[in-house]
């Protein structure tokens, strides 16, 4: 518990350099506070004295340069040099991100007759594997390092001339070493007696030797009962300590975790996946792999009767079913959409005309998440921080489905009462452009404006440049395409007629 303290101690020093860093708080042996993220990690089961928290509060976003995630990548560097002899410092971001064991997990699963050190040398190779991956950091299993005990065997046959028995040797090696409580101590300030433990001292109980000379009594001889020594009646044997064993659906498992700096679970796990027994690569394949391509040209291979499974507890399962989900959301969004344009105008093909209007959000979201990263801080600290299509960039992109519709539904209407009027096709289609221009401009403007606050927020920052991006290349597309795609539909009727 000291030691770890200690390393706290030193890592809170180097984490109160950063400007950006206002308040620290330790706790050393006990979990901290439970939170968003401690639920799925479960923190609360981190009473151990080789564990650790240290909680960071930073400065308000004016008072600093960097976001929260910056801050992070910048913080994992400063801390990298304390993770040397079995020391293992994480830092992680609360939030943003789904509540996950960790960004990329991996299962290792065995047959029924597999034993569990085969999975756990099987871990140690995705492990490594992992670790030659560009921008995977603190990676890390389940497996807990070698530890050594001492197991005291008895010699059975002194013991039992000495009338020592078996018991009463467990009972005072427990005694000297756990301790027993005698007694209780009461005091005024105190709401519950305070136990009174009786125990060797830690100096004492840490040496082989001392133990081996603590004073047992004998069997009675002529009214006395000599002093025998521990190590008189056995001696010391040193065992490695029994290492956990995890399950996950009753099945045996060692899970695999890394974080990333900059890169999509999916393209680290295709990468990995791609070379699994894959013979035909070469290290040179690391230039030409890419999002299509997949692989890292490392080839690496495990047991036959071993399996890794990637879509447990990470965040790619997660990330796969929100995506799933919200496309199903956006098609049901567009199904509603169309049947309440079909409603109001009472054409089919005017509804779609009208509906035009939303494929063009997609042309302004994706190329402006490709300009957001070639402009501005990209790299910190050599690590990667790029802007990403996140689960709340998609919600934008349904919530744009409603919006956008409003400009084409301006326009259509305008022409409709035009031509209604008597007004010839094509000069409705310049009037309704040249009048309905500026208030289609106006209201744009101002979804753009209410949006450009919300891209501070690490979080939903993704949702207002989905919105901001999608509706200027709408806007934009809206007034030329709507019209274009109703002169092609109705000028061919008109003619006809």
């Amino acid at each position: 518990l000291e030691q770890t303290a200690g390393i706290s101690e030193k890592a809170a020093l180097i984490a109160g350099r950063l400007p950006e860093v206002k308040a620290i708080a330790s706790y050393v042996g006990k979990p901290s506070p439970i939170d968003f993220n401690g639920l799925v990690r479960q923190y609360d089961y981190r009473q151990a004295p080789h564990l650790a928290d240290i909680r960071l509060t930073l400065a308000p976003r004016q008072g600093r340069e960097h976001n929260s995630h910056a801050v992070l990548l910048r913080l994992r560097k400063m801390l990298a040099p304390l993770n040397i002899n079995g020391i293992s410092i994480k830092v992680v971001e609360v939030p943003p991100g789904p509540p996950v064991m960790s960004t990329v997990v991996a299962e290792i699963y065995g047959d029924s007759l597999t034993d569990y050190q085969k999975q756990r040398d099987a871990a140690t190779i995705v492990m490594d594997r992992l670790k030659q991956e560009p921008f995977v950091v603190e990676v890390d299993s389940t497996v807990e390092a070698e530890q050594k005990r001492w197991r005291f065997q008895t010699d059975k046959e002194k013991a039992m001339l000495s009338g020592i028995s078996t018991q009463d040797i467990a009972l005072n090696l427990d005694l000297a070493n756990r301790g027993q409580i005698a007694s209780h101590f009461n005091l005024e300030r105190e709401a519950n007696p305070l136990p009174i433990t009786v125990r060797l001292d830690k100096e004492m109980r840490a040496s082989q030797n001392n133990l081996e000379v603590l004073p047992l009594k004998g069997l009675s001889n002529n009214g006395r009962q000599p002093m025998i020594s521990l190590g008189e009646l056995g001696d010391f044997i040193e065992l490695p300590a029994d290492k956990a064993i995890y399950h996950k659906n009753l099945k045996p498992v060692v899970y695999v975790t890394a974080e990333l700096e900059g890169r999509t679970p999916v393209e680290v796990i295709m990468g990995i996946k791609s070379d699994q027994d894959n013979h035909d690569i070469t290290p040179q394949d690391w230039q030409s792999r890419n999002f299509f391509n997949a692989g890292g040209g490392e080839f690496w291979q495990i047991p036959d009767d071993i399996s890794v499974v990637w879509d447990g507890e990470g965040e790619w399962d997660t990330t796969i079913r929100v995506f799933r989900d919200m496309g199903l959301a956006f098609a049901f969004a567009l199904i509603g959409i169309f049947f309440v344009m079909r409603l109001q105008t009472g054409s089919t093909a005017l509804s779609l005309i009208i509906m035009s209007s939303i494929p063009m959000t997609v042309i302004g979201i994706m190329p402006g998440f490709w300009l957001l990263n070639q402009f501005g801080e990209r790299f910190i600290d050599n690590s990667p921080d790029p802007v990403l299509f996140t689960a709340t960039a998609m919600i934008g992109m349904i919530a744009l489905a409603g919006i956008v519709i409003r400009n084409a539904l301006i326009l259509i209407e305008f022409i409709v009462q035009a031509r209604n009027e008597g007004m010839p096709l094509e000069e409705a289609l310049l009037q309704a452009g040249a009048t309905r221009m500026r208030p289609v401009l106006l209201t744009a403007g101002t979804t753009l404006l209410g949006n450009l606050i919300i891209t501070l927020d690490p979080v939903f920052s993704g949702l207002a440049i989905a919105i901001i991006f999608g509706i200027l290349a709408s806007t934009l597309f809206t007034l030329i395409v709507v019209p274009v795609v109703y002169y092609l539909v109705y000028s061919p009727v008109e003619e006809k007629i």
